[in-house]
């Protein structure tokens, strides 16, 4: 037998994420891979193609082919200001962003449970401990 590590529950709440919230993205046309575009986008109205693409740490060739799909799936927008492009979200993204938004907190209720408040507050305490390793553009949480 083999011993359990956190990066195997890592990968099956990643997965167990991604499913669930894919299911309630296909609402609107979205699928996992756009999720973080959506709501980095949602949070940050009028941000530039860099400025996501270096939060988000991408490479600039993918982000630019997912910012143009959004483009062209009705979801954001892209309108040039000056020297720079400003990202917005359309009525359509921001029904996308609602739902993507609220995924995360529906996915915490069912997920969860199982745990006592108090057990809630420690894991999310320990895996909050556990991430202050992780590189700050890696963790996206300003």
């Amino acid at each position: 037998m083999y011993q359990k590590t956190l990066s195997y529950y890592i990968t099956m709440l990643y997965r167990s994420f991604a499913g669930f919230t894919g299911d309630k993205l296909q609402e609107v046309g979205l699928n996992f891979g756009l999720l973080f575009f959506i709501v980095y986008i949602g949070k940050r109205p009028n941000c530039t193609p860099s400025e996501l693409t270096k939060e988000l740490s991408l490479d600039w060739g993918h982000s630019q082919r997912c910012i143009n799909r959004l483009v062209d799936d009705g979801l954001i927008t892209k309108e040039k200001n000056g020297r720079h492009y400003m990202l917005n979200l359309t009525e359509r993204g921001q029904q996308a962003f609602t739902i993507a938004h609220q995924a995360f907190f529906d996915w915490d209720a069912a997920f969860m449970t199982g745990l006592t408040p108090k057990e809630k507050a420690q894991l999310l305490a320990l895996l909050e401990k556990a991430a202050e390793r992780i590189p700050h553009h890696v963790r996206n949480d300003q």
